[in-house]
C-alpha cells in the first residue's frame, strides 16, 4: 500500500495573478527528495460542472465552440462553472438550459473529477439528465455554440477514440455509459460536495 501522507512541506507562498476566474500563486516548498523547490498553483475560482443528457430515444446532446487556449473547435457534453455559493446541481441545470435549452426532470449525480491536479485545484462534477423537454438555449457573450444531437452509443465511441477530448466531456460519457449498464447499480463518492441534496434517480 501506499504511504498517502503529504511529503510536501510549505514554506511560504505570494499571490502572482487573479482575475474573477482563476487565482495564480508561487509556493516556496520542500520537495518530496527533501531538496527546496518552488509549486506554481492555479486556483480556479468556480465548481467545473458537466451534464450528459439523455433523451429517451437514446440520443445525447454535444456542445461545440471554439477553445481559445488550444486554438481548436471542441465537441463537449454542455458544460460550465459553477460558483463556489451555489450545488453543482444547480449550477447543471443552468448551464444545459443555457447552453442546449434543455431542462430535465431526473437528475443523478456521477461523481467528482480533478482535471489537471498536477498545476490547479480544479475541482468539478458531472450528472446525468433524463426526462428531457426542448427550449431555446440562451449562451452567454463568451459562447458561440453548435448544437449536435446524435446517439449516446456513437458520443460514447467518440470519447473512447479522442475524437471527443474534453476530459469533462470523456468522463462524464464514460461514467454514464457505466452506469446506465450496470443497471444504475453504484453510488459515487461526495468528497468536495457533502450535503448539498444531490437528487437519487
Amino acid at each position: 500500500m501506499a504511504d498517502e501522507r503529504n511529503p510536501w512541506r510549505r514554506l511560504s507562498s505570494r499571490p502572482i495573478y487573479e482575475n474573477p476566474w482563476i487565482r495564480v500563486r508561487e509556493d516556496q516548498v520542500i520537495r518530496p527528495d527533501g531538496n527546496p523547490g518552488i509549486y506554481g498553483v492555479v486556483e480556479i475560482q468556480n465548481w467545473a460542472i458537466g451534464v450528459v443528457a439523455l433523451a429517451e430515444n437514446g440520443d445525447t446532446f454535444l456542445v461545440g465552440q471554439y477553445r481559445y487556449t488550444l486554438d481548436l473547435y471542441s465537441w463537449e457534453i454542455p458544460e460550465g462553472g459553477g460558483a463556489k455559493h451555489e450545488t453543482p446541481l444547480a449550477a447543471a441545470q443552468r448551464e444545459l438550459r443555457e447552453e442546449a435549452g434543455i431542462t430535465a426532470a431526473r437528475w443523478t449525480y456521477l461523481g467528482e473529477v480533478h482535471l489537471s491536479n498536477s498545476v490547479s485545484d480544479e475541482t468539478g462534477c458531472v450528472f446525468l439528465a433524463e426526462d428531457l423537454t426542448y427550449g431555446e438555449a440562451e449562451p452567454d457573450g463568451t459562447e458561440e455554440l453548435g448544437l449536435w444531437r446524435l446517439p449516446f452509443a456513437e458520443a460514447v465511441q467518440r470519447a473512447l477514440t479522442g475524437d471527443i477530448s474534453d476530459s469533462l466531456a470523456v468522463i462524464g460519457l464514460l461514467r454514464a455509459d457505466h452506469f446506465l449498464r450496470s443497471g444504475r447499480a453504484w453510488t459515487p463518492i461526495e468528497r468536495s460536495f457533502p450535503g448539498l441534496g444531490r437528487p437519487q434517480p
